[in-house]
């Protein structure tokens, strides 16, 4: 092939790939269009099988057939979740029991012979309101003694059951505030529109505190987290919400801006806070910052030992008295000092920080999703046999790599470090002849630390599904509802989202732990609590 046609076939590449994400930019107007008017998009199945496909154990098991090579335990994983025989009722509370006598009449020297159960499982569905009376008495010197209300009512006009319900439908099942007032009103609940907002919105500190503990203690004992972001309508704009998590807890953020400033903001879960030190100006300096800012930053009373971190407002003041307002100089400074600030406060720099890819999260120990990295291989579009041909082999070999990397993830070997080393390398740096593909895999090995942590970290995930996952349902609620009006409102949404899936993760029962909470009885410890413990013990 000559040299012009090479470039020429690289052109064509990259026209065709140009073209694809107009598609795909079409296609999406197209839908945002269609749901402006009414009418449903077109669904979207984009998930890939790579992570269930290279599944070493468990492809080893179905090759071997029922009979051989799967032990009792093995068998009983792979059987299909509930699929066991058990009593259907055996832990099924009884709340009533009625006899039924046959319905002719017992012929006399009938013996009895005990009952035949059957059980009926139902919910009472129905309005239950209490007129609390409470006494008052006038005593001789003059002073009054009144009945108390109970704690959980006390202020409310709504029991803690139906405000929990509430709650639970809202924030759980994605149920929107006008179809809730009209369910309760037709069970014979009287509820105005406000008073539906008030119980979904006002006097949720307790939440909100809960859930920022949430992230502090997530970060504390976790070896590692996956990170993503999404879309978000808020105020009739667009903004977008973070997850940071693992399989202990979920945790969400709602703001105006995806930047690694932002991220960097709400890791610190809690007040933000800067700091010039030296891993602040370590960083500025990896980054490019010019020495001559970096000197004057460090230069300033920060340094001494008795300064206390600065508040984000107190730092943005201090950069306009040095003269540092140059956008770019203003943003490297400010990731720095909130790094150094991070770091400070004892963020862990052993967790490990596992993303997609975007740039934002490219802070600290970070390591790559390889889902995302084949997904990158998988959208080319190859133009003739040949180049899909070479396609299809890379990613056979991706697959058959990321699969040898789960079997080293489980049981870590040293002595495998370096031929997994060397198989990566000669993935990512052959040439197939395919231009866009080539480029590509370059691109990739040029990443070769982040893709490749799991060999020092076998610790940390290979993926970003959890992220994925747990954001996928926050996904569906925007669909559902389009956005926020109010900033009370956003807080609100991003925080039931965080408890649920932290209650979710820590196998506790969302509405019980509304119902407790909501009651005042505080009988399930703090998420908090159960996220250290958990992580104490191993768990999951």
């Amino acid at each position: 092939m000559t040299p012009v046609v090479k470039k020429l076939v690289a052109r064509i590449d990259g026209l065709l790939q140009a073209l694809q994400r107009a598609q795909d930019e079409i296609g999406q107007l197209r839908d945002e269009i269609a749901v402006l008017k009414g009418q449903k998009a077109k669904p979207k199945f984009k998930s890939s099988k790579m992570d269930q496909g290279t599944d070493k154990n468990k492809n080893k098991n179905a090759e071997q057939g029922d009979d051989e090579g799967a032990s009792p335990q093995d068998e009983e994983k792979s059987k299909r979740a509930g699929s066991a025989k058990q009593s259907k009722t055996a832990a099924l509370q009884i709340h009533e029991e009625r006899v039924l006598a046959p319905a002719t009449p017992v012929p006399a020297g009938a013996r009895f012979k005990g009952y035949r159960d059957f059980v009926v499982q139902g919910l009472l569905i129905k309005a239950h309101n209490i007129r609390y009376r409470l006494e008052s008495w006038r005593t001789p010197d003059g002073s009054w003694l009144t009945g108390q209300l109970p704690v959980a009512v006390q202020g409310h006009h709504f029991d803690p059951q139906l405000r929990s319900y509430v709650l639970h439908q809202h924030h759980h099942c994605h149920v929107t505030q006008p179809l809730l007032v009209e369910q309760l009103r037709q069970w014979g609940v009287d509820i105005s529109a406000g008073q539906m907002d008030a119980l979904l919105s006002a006097g949720k500190e307790p939440f909100h505190a809960e859930k920022d503990d949430i992230l502090v203690a997530g970060l504390q004992v976790g070896r590692a987290i996956t990170v993503d972001d999404s879309g978000a309508r808020h105020q009739g704009k667009n903004g977008y919400v973070l997850h940071i998590g693992n399989e202990l807890f979920g945790w969400f953020g709602s703001t105006a801006s995806k930047s690694r400033i932002n991220f960097l903001e709400q890791l610190h879960a809690g007040a933000i806070t800067t700091r010039v030190n030296e891993v602040a100006l370590d960083y500025m300096q990896a980054q490019g910052l010019s020495a001559q800012v970096r000197e004057q930053l460090a230069q300033t009373p920060e340094q001494m030992p008795s300064q206390s971190c600065r508040p984000l407002q107190d730092w943005h003041e201090h950069l306009a008295r040095l003269k540092i307002t140059g956008e770019r100089h203003v943003r490297m400074a400010t990731e720095g000092a909130l790094l150094g600030s991070l770091l400070h406060k004892g963020f862990n720099p052993d967790l490990a920080i596992v993303s997609d890819g975007a740039r934002q999260f490219a802070v600290g120990l970070h390591a790559l999703c390889w889902i995302h990295a084949e997904r990158l291989i998988h959208k080319l579009i190859p133009i003739n046999e040949a180049q899909r041909q070479s396609q299809e082999r890379v990613r056979g070999q991706l697959w058959d790599l990321y699969a040898d990397l789960k079997a080293y993830k489980r049981q870590p070997e040293p002595g495998n470090v370096a031929p997994l080393q060397a198989r990566f390398d000669a993935l990512f740096t052959q040439s197939t002849g395919y231009y866009t593909l080539d480029d590509l895999l370059g691109r990739l090995h040029r990443r070769k630390s982040e893709l490749l942590l799991v060999l020092k970290r076998p610790d940390i995930p290979l993926h970003t599904n959890g992220s994925e996952t747990d954001i996928r349902d926050y996904v569906k609620k925007r669909k559902v509802s389009g956005g926020t009006r109010s900033d009370l409102g956003r807080q609100c949404r991003d925080t039931f989202a965080s408890l649920k899936k932290t209650c979710r993760k820590l196998g506790v029962s969302f509405w019980l732990y509304l119902l407790d909470r909501v009651s005042l009885n505080h009988a399930i410890p703090p998420l908090p609590t159960l996220i250290r413990q958990a992580a104490a013990a191993g768990l999951p």
